[in-house]
């Protein structure tokens, strides 16, 4: 069983583990207990009611987050001709088609998101075994599979993020940093349930968001109330 320090179980003590949270109320204490010296990533966690055993459940997607996610994202970029320069003008940190391939194949890896122009797919599929396991393969249902490399690279660069539920039925996705406002991260907490809500799958049955939780990089978790987890993302749509 993991022992904690002193200073987690301080902050720890802040949370009443036995109350589900609005999603306003839990960031808010996700900042006040966050406890590293360096700038702590806030995190959603979920439990959906699917089974990824079934290829009619997965729940897969990406969401722009409106104040972004707070760190550095580096986009490489397979593509040749215009579009890599299209690319390098939109702020690509790696462009490259056959000569990139060969990198990765060598394993240098210094991006955070792959985006593929679909004439270079027939290249990149050969990167499947390296880039898939690390989550970077590129897949037209995410978006890194296109010839709007300008419009790709500069929303992932804005904070735009993937969500993908593992075999256990959960997500886990990044909404920002301890340092944002809370006005923020709850405006990117909606976006997300947003994106979430409108990638649930035909075949998935009774309750949809099971379970709900926030935390920071360094903190304790904070569970939030499903339903008013889902009314975010209402708000959302109605402010």
């Amino acid at each position: 069983m993991a022992r904690h320090g002193k200073t987690y179980l301080e902050k720890a003590k802040l949370v009443d583990r036995a109350k589900l949270y609005s999603p306003a109320e839990a960031l808010a204490l996700a900042k006040q207990t966050a406890r590293a010296r360096f700038d702590e990533t806030v995190e959603v966690a979920m439990k959906l009611g699917v089974d990824p055993r079934h290829a009619d459940q997965q729940v897969r997607g990406t969401v722009v987050l409106p104040h972004g996610t707070g760190r550095t994202v580096r986009v490489a970029v397979f593509a040749k001709g215009e579009k890599a320069r299209e690319a390098q003008d939109a702020g690509a940190d790696v462009v490259g088609a056959e000569d990139l391939v060969e990198r990765v194949q060598k394993g240098d890896i210094d991006f955070d998101v792959a985006i593929a122009t679909p004439d270079m797919m027939g290249a990149v599929g050969r990167l499947g075994r390296i880039l898939g396991p690390r989550g970077l393969m590129p897949n037209p249902k995410t978006g890194t599979v296109t010839f709007e490399v300008e419009r790709a690279v500069k929303e992932f660069k804005a904070g735009k993020v993937e969500f993908r539920v593992n075999k256990e039925g959960g997500l886990h996705v990044p909404i920002g940093k301890v340092s944002f406002d809370e006005a923020a991260l709850l405006a990117n907490f909606r976006a997300l349930m947003d994106a979430v809500l409108k990638a649930r799958p035909a075949a998935a049955k009774g309750q949809y968001i099971r379970r709900v939780a926030v935390s920071t990089t360094m903190g304790p978790g904070i569970r939030v109330s499903p339903q008013e987890a889902v009314g975010a993302a209402a708000e959302r749509a109605a402010g």
